[in-house]
């Protein structure tokens, strides 16, 4: 690592590790420190059950409680705050996570265990398709379970838990009602969930979500004005589920419909009408402005008269989304095995770009995802699950950017994951066999692609509050139909994308070795790891145009190496301190970086406790991101202060939380060094959220 990073790392590594003896020495002394024993929280997406201190890899786990605050309208900016995890940061309608230096197709998002379907891996502009305020808890895996999911998410499986199918049945009605607002992008937005017995172990449930959101404001000195023109975030979401609930399982099924509309900042009409000579582009010396005269036909309504004022002329998605869900669960379904799981997606997704109320293009994916898995009985000491996965994108897009071609992907996968723990020592082995074929049209090859992942680990809890992971895979990732098909420009993120027929799958060696301490005052998790991916896929940059990127997908050697940390002493029965951060260095093995990398982040949080109230106060720097590839800019670094409180309380035996939070105290202008718009979008200014939740 540089130099100037080697504080940063002995700060995280030597206060977790000079804990150990200070937290023992504490507990043994009777010193009035209070010790902390953590809750341990199964991982549902690992079948065998495990506690997030039990799995090989770190994983981050966020509850309720802990969701409270931080569920913002998408899920890159729900996640960003934690170790090892950014966010992609396309205005305030889309982003998704970035989790050690990796996104799009190398994260899997997952519904409860499905893939969500949509088209936000082909592109950051687009949206993930859930609601993260209806989230019941978010999971983030990385290490051998991520094998289950596919043996691409190289980078981990974030899987978002929701209660829209019921799995048990309630005693008479159970919900929620949330409200909040926000000041930086002037929203406002609402949330319900209920669920109710039927009679004859039936099981109904229904939820809900509108949220009205503005174009928000940034940090002081930004030469583009006060707010981001462009910047809005309105959606709509409502899901009803039935499921049948008896003594040895579940079967449920639900429909989930969402609709949003959110504003594509940084559009530059300018580049209409460039194109590529060889590996150079060309555009017109007076650019072209868009045509007033367009007479393409749409019977959508764009009227767009809410209360706050959206920016006209700058285009926006209009996103639909149908989606029907399939879960279930039976135990002791027959000898030999001990639990059968099904999970099911079929997914009818839709999003028009439009400019000055005219649909320029149309991106559509009809796609289903299946699954099964088997959790067989103990065997020789082994227990472990084996399982089938089957999945199909009809993907086509129609319009000015269509730079894709329709094409079809299916996928099949055979996977197994085994345990076996012999005394201190739990160890773990995951194989998973994925095929592949893609089929365009307009005259293009098919492409047909096999991988093989392999991975294996092990925990050794040390001594009694003390484990030690490592993690060893090597995972294949099969080429996505836009890296293997693009051609042509996206305005939205102010590229002419080429693809390349020719790319072969790439391989990911990864290993990864985890230190923690779970029990006493003092509490840490320190992970290092070292990725090396051979036939990298990525998007290179071969030209620049006043803006506009001639971007070609190619495949070169890289290697990714970095650490995570979080550390948490608790000082007496009411305040915590913790200190956490996170670096990731992306390098070509032929000499280079890859383009769009996170910066180092350090940051530290003060949290107190008292009777039915909590507070925080927050202070994070990040650093600035100077390790670029050609033709990328400089990012530079910022701090922010962060503060919030909650309170909890009982009304009509019912529970109540009241929460208040306030980001970017300083109002500093910040920018993301992973947003391909970052100059025309910065993060948010300072921002007071308010919300109250009533759980019955």
């Amino acid at each position: 690592m540089p130099g100037r990073l080697n504080p940063l790392v002995v700060a995280l590594l030597g206060i977790a590790w000079g804990g150990l003896p200070g937290a023992v020495s504490a507990q043994q002394a009777g010193s009035g420190q209070v010790p902390q024993t953590l809750r341990e929280i199964s991982v549902s997406a690992v079948p065998l059950s495990h506690g997030n201190d039990d799995l090989a890899a770190p994983a981050t786990v966020l509850d309720e409680e802990a969701l409270l605050d931080k569920r913002s309208a998408t899920l890159g900016e729900t996640l960003e705050q934690e170790p090892g995890i950014t966010a992609t940061h396309f205005g305030a309608g889309a982003s998704r996570p970035i989790i050690r230096g990796m996104d799009g197709p190398r994260v899997k998002v997952l519904s409860d265990g499905a893939e969500v379907q949509d088209a936000s891996t082909m592109s950051p502009d687009h949206a993930v398709g859930l609601e993260p305020m209806l989230s019941r808890r978010i999971e983030v895996l990385r290490g051998p379970a991520t094998l289950l999911y596919g043996g691409g998410a190289i980078g981990g499986v974030v899987n978002v838990l929701d209660n829209k199918i019921p799995t048990a049945i309630p005693e008479g009605v159970e919900g929620s009602v949330e409200l909040r607002g926000a000041t930086g992008p002037r929203e406002t937005s609402g949330a319900f969930e209920v669920t109710t017995g039927v009679g004859g172990g039936l099981v109904l449930h229904a939820e809900g979500l509108k949220r009205d959101s503005g174009d928000y404001a940034v940090g002081r000195g930004w030469s583009g004005g006060k707010r981001v023109e462009g910047s809005y975030n309105d959606t709509q979401t409502g899901s009803v589920g039935l499921s049948w609930v008896g003594e040895r399982g579940y079967l449920g099924l639900a429909y989930t419909h969402q609709q949003n509309r959110y504003g594509l900042p940084g559009h530059n009409h300018s580049y209409e009408g460039c194109h590529t000579h060889g590996a150079h582009l060309h555009c017109p010396d007076d650019g072209h402005g868009h045509d007033d005269d367009d007479d393409h036909d749409h019977d959508d309504d764009h009227d767009h008269d809410h209360a706050h004022d959206h920016a006209h002329g700058v285009p926006f998605v209009k996103l639909r989304s149908q989606r029907w869900d399939v879960r279930g669960e039976l135990r002791d379904p027959f000898a030999g095995f001990s639990r059968l799981r099904v999970r099911a997606g079929l997914t009818d997704y839709q999003h028009d770009e439009i400019e000055e109320e005219t649909v320029a293009t149309t991106f559509r994916n009809k796609a289903y995802d299946a699954r099964v898995e088997l959790e067989h009985q103990p065997l020789g000491g082994l227990r472990g699950v084996i399982g089938a996965q089957v999945a199909r994108r009809d993907f086509s897009a129609l319009g000015e950017e269509a730079y894709v071609q329709p094409t079809v992907t299916r996928s099949n996968g055979l996977f197994a994951l085994e345990e076996y723990t012999w005394g201190a020592w739990r160890f773990e082995g995951g194989l998973r066999q994925d095929w592949q074929r893609v089929e365009a049209s307009a005259g293009l090859p098919d492409t047909r692609h096999r991988g093989t992942s392999v991975s294996g680990g092990a925990v050794w809890r040390f001594a009694p509050q003390y484990s030690l992971g490592m993690s060893v895979s090597r995972s294949q990732r099969m080429p996505t139909a836009e890296e293997l098909y693009a051609n042509g420009l996206h305005m939205a993120t102010s590229t002419y994308e080429v693809g390349n027929v020719g790319l072969k799958k790439e391989t990911s060696n990864n290993i990864d070795l985890t230190l923690r301490k779970f029990d006493g005052p003092t509490t840490f998790s320190v992970s290092v790891f070292r990725n090396k991916v051979d036939n990298y896929i990525y998007g290179r940059t071969l030209d620049v145009h006043e803006g506009l990127q001639l971007l070609e997908y190619t495949q070169h050697d890289a290697t990714l190496t970095g650490l995570e940390a979080r550390v948490r002493h608790q000082i007496d029965k009411v305040f915590a301190v913790t200190l956490l951060g996170d670096y990731v260095r992306a390098r070509l093995d032929g000499g280079g970086n890859l383009p769009r990398i996170p910066a180092y982040r350090v940051g530290t949080r003060l949290d107190a406790r008292w009777q039915a109230w909590s507070a925080a106060a927050e202070l994070s720097f990040v650093g600035r991101q100077d390790k670029v590839a050609e033709f990328e800019t400089q990012t530079p670094g910022y701090a922010m202060v962060n503060l919030a409180a909650a309170y909890e309380g009982r009304l009509a035996g019912n529970r109540y939380q009241l929460y208040a939070r306030l980001n970017n105290l300083t109002d500093k202008l910040a920018y993301r060094s992973t947003s391909f718009i970052k100059n025309a979008a910065p993060l948010m200014g300072r921002s007071l959220i308010v919300g109250v939740r009533l759980t019955f």
